[in-house]
């Protein structure tokens, strides 16, 4: 009976969450909370799944991210953005791209998206062009980025968590892939957009004539803030050596610098995305469950038995399934069901660290095929319809799906030359 309640409350939960008929943080919250009231697993063991490190990882670089904005540095980027790129539309799309690329590998994609789409939203108005390929680039590029690294995109920190990967692994491992996927992104750019965009030569003189000296409100804070978050990611690299955890290291630099900031605790607290921590409390109670009643494991059976335990075959079809199925709901509770699953097929005697990058690999770029793929995409999208600017599903996917299908292709031809020959 366990087995068909946990399994309803799973489904149900996922459901909410991929049609957003409820908000993602409360419907995880209920489903986590039900598994525990309801008796199908202990109070204590529910709470004990939770991943402190995930949780702290996350808050840390979020109050980071929060004091850097304060500076004016993101501001600051983008109107340097535009004068690399010549006021050149085409061109400074590359360029935002890029920037979107490498900020998700260090700060995190949804971090990277929330301070860098208000700021396209307002270079756009200014140049009077649509902002759409901008934002439906930047969320691409973020989530590629964001692939790169444990702290990019929060499937990876599940995995390196749950996989005792640090940082270095996935520079090693992951940035590679990243990097060849990100050039044939970049490479599309150009099918997709090249032509489309035209702007004035008096609008864009009058761009280029901007001072972005004058957006940096705080060139103290901002050096502080630089220099402590350099250290960051130094700790990380160093974390594993030391014996420490991710989470450790973020919440250190956090502390660090909103004490060098000199702000009160209640300020540095106010930029936690709160909602987003509650979102994988609940969902770490929820997978408890499942795994509890022995669901993970006849999914691990049944991909044995559909790959007949070839390592070779569960592996690349790991890829494409992680792919698929984070396209259809976000790849964050995808890959907290999937950890475990990987975990049994690593006991089943398939080599298990080919497999962790195969699901890193395929829950992150997978997420880029629809708006609802990543939680990057979700938060573009609600920064845009705001701004009157809506990004319809079938608008996406129409640049998505083709993004996610090389990205997919080159993801398997990575792994299979890297690992499987």
């Amino acid at each position: 009976m366990d087995v068909v309640v946990a399994g309803l409350i799973f489904l149900v939960t996922y459901a909410l969450i991929a049609t957003e008929r409820m908000d993602k943080t409360l419907a995880a919250l209920l489903g986590g909370s039900l598994v525990v009231v309801l008796g199908i697993v202990g109070q204590e063991e529910a709470f004990g799944a939770i991943d402190l490190n995930v949780i702290f990882l996350l808050a840390g670089m979020m109050v980071m991210a929060g004091i850097l904005r304060r500076t004016g540095f993101f501001q600051w980027l983008a109107i340097r953005s535009v004068k690399v790129a010549g006021g050149e539309p085409y061109r400074l799309l590359l360029v935002l791209s890029t920037v979107c690329a490498v900020l998700s590998a260090f700060l995190d994609n949804v971090t990277t998206v929330v301070l860098i789409a208000p700021v396209t939203l307002y270079i756009a108005s200014v140049l009077r062009v649509s902002p759409m390929p901008f934002l439906i680039s930047e969320i691409l590029a973020s989530n590629i980025g964001g692939t790169a690294t444990l702290i990019g995109d929060p499937p990876n920190i599940l995995i390196g968590s749950a996989a005792d990967l640090g940082f270095d692994a996935f520079l090693v491992h992951m940035a590679p892939a990243a990097f060849l996927v990100f050039v044939g992104f970049l490479l599309m750019t150009r099918l997709f957009w090249h032509g489309q965009l035209a702007v004035h030569a008096d609008v864009r003189e009058a761009v280029l004539s901007l001072d972005e000296a004058e957006v940096l409100t705080d060139p103290r804070l901002l050096r502080i803030s630089l220099g402590v978050l350099s250290l960051t990611i130094l700790g990380f690299l160093l974390a594993r050596p030391l014996g420490l955890e991710p989470g450790s290291i973020a919440l250190l630099g956090a502390a660090v610098l909103a004490i060098l900031a000199r702000l009160d605790a209640e300020t540095v607290l106010g930029e936690v995305e709160w909602s987003t921590l509650f979102f994988f409390v609940g969902l770490f109670m929820l997978v408890e469950a499942v795994v509890h009643v022995g669901i993970v494991d006849a999914v691990a059976d049944g991909l044995i038995a559909v790959t007949g335990g070839d390592p070779t075959v569960t592996t690349l079809g790991l890829i494409w399934l992680s792919g698929i199925a984070s396209a259809i709901i976000d790849n964050i509770p995808y890959t907290a069901t999937m950890i475990p699953v990987v975990q049994g097929l690593g006991q089943s005697g398939i080599p298990i660290e080919p497999l962790w990058w195969a699901l890193a690999l395929g829950a992150c770029l997978g997420g880029n095929a629809t708006i609802v793929g990543a939680s990057a995409n979700v938060v573009v999208a609600n920064l845009s319809g705001k701004a009157g600017h809506p990004i319809s599903f079938g608008a996406f996917m129409r640049y998505g799906l083709p993004v996610t299908a090389m990205s997919l292709i080159v993801a398997t031809l990575y792994v299979y030359l890297r690992y499987l020959m």
